[in-house]
């Protein structure tokens, strides 16, 4: 069973979201009202946490602005690459993927409460929701199981926005806990729902449109 202890009181709890840290969202209010700066820079890129968040603290948002900015820019530019171009679509391919999650990881771990108003407001929750457990899917197997050629199929006459997410199959999970086993499948069958048969520019306009909105109210304006 994944248990983890909280970061605020110190009790040991079963977590009911991935990046679950404290065991209640008293602990979780108390934590943020003493480290308003939120988490310092350091270890991973631009402040980004082993657990792929970006934190939220420095000028101009900190990591978390870059982040989102980064994201709306590659997003942008997977748009732009021409049709011929495919070692370069997939590559920035792989790049949406890492910096949509990046953020995503970031407002599922340090703002729950906002993250989940906002979906609340969304006419096409089950989509948006669907699209991003989805990319965290593709994310985990990047680089240790899949390339992103596996997860897509290239059209010499079409833009890489129009090319179509391909079905996957579900890898062993065996090496996780349970918990994470169950996460886990739950994002193949996202993948499977969501991404699988669909234009991946869909995909990302959908993910960075809820995200940057999410972010915005969180940055400086």
């Amino acid at each position: 069973m994944d248990v983890r202890t909280c970061e605020q009181c110190g009790v040991v709890f079963s977590p009911r979201r991935e990046h679950a840290r404290f065991c209640s969202a008293r602990c979780r209010v108390t934590w943020n009202r003493e480290n308003s700066r939120g988490p310092s820079l350091g270890g991973g890129l631009a402040g980004v946490g082993s657990d792929g968040a970006a934190g939220t603290d420095g000028a101009a948002g900190g990591p978390l602005g870059w982040s989102v900015a980064a994201m709306g820019e590659v997003v942008a530019r997977l748009g732009r690459i021409r049709p011929k171009d495919q070692v370069q679509a997939l590559t920035v391919l792989s790049e949406a993927v890492w910096w949509v999650t990046i953020v995503d990881a970031t407002l599922v771990r340090y703002h729950p409460d906002l993250y989940d108003d906002e979906l609340a407001a969304l006419p096409d929750r089950s989509a948006v929701e669907g699209a991003l457990a989805g990319l965290r899917f593709v994310r985990n197997q990047l680089g240790y199981h899949a390339d992103p050629a596996d997860f897509v199929e290239p059209t010499a006459d079409r833009p890489a926005t129009m090319w179509r997410w391909k079905p996957a199959a579900c890898p062993s999970l065996n090496a996780l806990p349970p918990r994470g086993q169950e996460w886990e499948a739950a994002r193949h069958s996202a993948y499977q729902a969501h991404l699988a048969g669909h234009p991946v520019g869909d995909t990302f306009r959908r993910a960075n449109a809820f995200l940057t909105a999410a972010s915005a109210r969180i940055l400086p304006a």
